[in-house]
């Protein structure tokens, strides 16, 4: 009886615990006090607060409830990546600890940037690879060599919130990274760095 208890309680807490939440009020001054051509300050390790928030775990959108606030952050933070010359930037990185980021899409026409909203990992290949020259706006000049995956299989919502599922590829600074820019990002949204996988020979 006990061992019922305790296994719905652990169920029910698990389910809550995925649960999508609408921004909070502090979230929605943060994303509203500039308008969609204002960068937001990128945070650093180089600060002790900062260094805090960036090891911080998001959590998901809810895209339905808040989808007006999601495309003012958006618009923000294409501003402050586009200022900041990089090829990707994640929410947290601007202090707000939810699971979107932008990446630049080096393996389409063009460049574009695109939106992964509540972006999940689904499969990947058991070996790794070396990345050389990763780098991170929130760790100014510094670069490594990480230990990544030559490809990723994702899912993620889009701006429009469009569920895309895909595979990502592209591990060479000389071609296509795509896929080394979406590992890179998503793992801010857990609070991990680049420096936490470092390639050791």
């Amino acid at each position: 009886m006990l061992k019922n208890i305790f296994l719905i309680c652990a169920a029910l807490l698990c389910i809550t615990c995925n649960q999508k939440q609408i921004m909070t009020e502090q979230e929605r001054n943060q994303i509203l006090n500039g308008d969609e051509n204002t960068p937001f300050r990128v945070l650093t390790i180089d600060d002790a607060a900062d260094s805090l928030i960036l090891r911080t775990e998001c959590s998901d959108l809810d895209f339905d409830a808040d989808s007006a606030l999601i495309a003012r952050l958006i618009a923000r933070m294409d501003t402050t990546m586009k200022a900041e010359g990089g090829v990707g930037l994640a929410a947290p990185q601007i202090g707000v600890l939810r699971n979107i980021f932008l990446f630049v899409r080096i393996d389409k026409a063009g460049n574009p940037v695109e939106v992964a909203i509540n972006p999940r990992i689904v499969n990947k290949p058991d070996e790794t690879i070396c990345f050389e020259g990763d780098g991170c706006l929130s760790i100014p000049g510094q670069s490594g060599n990480s230990v990544r995956y030559a490809w990723v299989e994702v899912e993620y919502l889009n701006a429009k919130g469009k569920k895309v599922h895909e595979r990502l590829e592209g591990f060479s600074r000389k071609t296509d990274f795509t896929g080394i820019v979406f590992q890179h990002e998503f793992d801010h949204l857990r609070g991990v760095l680049y420096t936490d996988k470092l390639y050791e020979k």
